[in-house]
């Protein structure tokens, strides 16, 4: 008979640990592009502001320079854990013949509930594989230049804004 514990060393939990690694690194690496591949949107896409200072005016200005910034995503913690109960035993029948020939072969059998019934086989398992993914700030390069683009946009609106004052002062004093 098999020794339990050998068969719960033959779980190979350090193969399901470098694949659960090898998968966080890939899905971090994913969302890292997608947020990446967002901040270019958001530098790109215009979006529609009401203007400040005349009544149904409109600004338009990037997602980037109304202040928005994309979200980044990390993976925060991760849980493996493995609960296995197995159990065995065995049978053995002995006859006794008239002949004295002895037999010898081997015996395979798939098992079922027929072959876990007849032979007191049974093995019970279950996984959980649990990871927690939380929002974080940009590394401190992209938040610089997310920075950078937003005071450059918002430089721009107070240009136009002071372009769009002058002409209304401009308009009151012809009228």
């Amino acid at each position: 008979m098999a020794d339990v514990g050998q068969e719960l060393l033959n779980v190979p939990f350090p193969e399901m640990v470098v694949k659960l690694a090898s998968a966080i690194a890939e899905g971090q690496y994913q969302l890292d592009l997608v947020s990446c591949e967002i901040a270019k949107l958001m530098s790109t896409n215009k979006v529609t502001l009401p203007s400040l200072t005349e009544a149904d005016g409109e600004y338009e200005t990037t997602m980037l320079g109304a202040g928005f910034q994309p979200t980044f995503y990390q993976f925060t913690d991760t849980i493996i854990e493995v609960k296995m109960a197995i159990s065995m035993s065995k049978t053995t029948e002995k006859s006794v013949s008239a002949s004295a020939k002895a037999k010898f072969g081997c015996f395979s059998a798939s098992v079922n509930a027929s072959y876990s019934s007849k032979y007191s086989y049974s093995v019970e398992g279950s996984s959980l594989l649990r990871t927690k993914i939380t929002p974080v700030p940009p590394n401190s390069f992209l938040q610089n230049y997310l920075d950078l683009k937003s005071e450059l946009m918002q430089k721009e609106i107070k240009e136009l804004m002071g372009k769009t004052e002058e002409a209304l002062n401009n308009e009151e004093g012809v009228a």
